[in-house]
């Protein structure tokens, strides 16, 4: 029986569903393995792999609102992951960095990290995995379009 378009994005809907939860669970484990959370890996990752980054950029980079990200700054910057340096040009401008300490922690992380995701889609081949990448940058592009 031929599914119609309509049943075909419910069960598109469903299936990323699924796999979003098990790769988030299963990276989720791990960064609570090394006392993180994702959304604090999610900070230290941007600033380990883009360098210094203003406090309001990170939000939107990582999707969160700024009255959570200055909790989540300040809870890694207590925890000596990163530090916070105001603009010379703009003192209303305050930039994050990782630390050598946070550096430290990524450097521990990131391989297992990305070995376990490598794991993960092991299913999919190199050409799977890229057309799997372009039509979900297609979906989101085409759901951000609409969202205007």
């Amino acid at each position: 029986m031929q599914e119609n378009g309509s049943e075909q994005s419910l069960k598109l809907f469903v299936v990323l569903s699924r796999a979003h939860k098990v790769i988030s669970e299963k990276a989720n484990r791990l960064f609570a393995e090394y006392g993180l959370n994702p959304t604090e890996f999610a900070v230290l990752e941007l600033l380990y792999h883009r360098g210094s980054q203003p406090i309001q950029k990170i939000g939107s980079k990582i999707l969160l609102a700024s009255g959570s990200m200055t909790y989540v700054i300040d809870k890694l910057q207590k925890r000596g992951y990163l530090e916070r340096t105001i603009c010379e040009t703009d003192r209303r401008v305050t930039f994050v960095d990782i630390t050598a300490e946070g550096r430290e922690l990524l450097d521990k992380i990131f391989p297992v990290h990305e070995e376990s995701l490598h794991g993960l889609m092991g299913a999919l081949s190199t050409e799977e995995k890229s057309t799997a990448i372009e039509l979900l940058k297609k979906l989101g592009l085409s759901i951000k379009d609409l969202s205007k």
